[in-house]
């Protein structure tokens, strides 16, 4: 059984961007495959700002975010920061802001979770 939290911290304005985005949630879709590994998929940083394009049925990766996006979080402060907090609250996903308004890594480790960023 694994642990992993997968953080996106990679913004939306660059094809690299792009890149690591669908890498982070190819990992995640490997974790999600395997019954019994945990997973959190938590959107951090600039990386908030995806969550309305793959929320987009026309966008490429939408299909790949659907699989996963039950384990989607994102941070409650970068969401304001990045303007997207109310399409984050209209997707329904999760936000975190155990430390300070962000997701405490700290507490992920404590808990045993491998932390992969993208």
């Amino acid at each position: 059984m694994a642990k992993a939290a997968i953080v996106i911290l990679a913004g939306t304005e660059s094809h690299a961007d792009n890149g690591r985005v669908v890498n982070g949630l190819e990992a995640a879709k490997e974790f999600a495959e395997n019954d019994g590994d945990e997973l959190e998929l938590i959107f951090d940083g600039a990386g908030t700002q995806w969550i309305p394009e793959l929320e987009d049925e026309d966008h490429d990766y939408h299909d790949l975010y659907a699989s996963v996006s039950e384990s989607a979080s994102a941070c409650d402060y970068c969401a304001g920061a990045f303007g997207v907090d109310d399409a984050i609250q209209d997707a329904g996903v999760v936000t975190l802001d155990e430390h300070e308004g962000h997701p405490s890594i700290r507490s992920l480790v404590d808990d045993d979770y491998e932390i992969i960023t993208f």
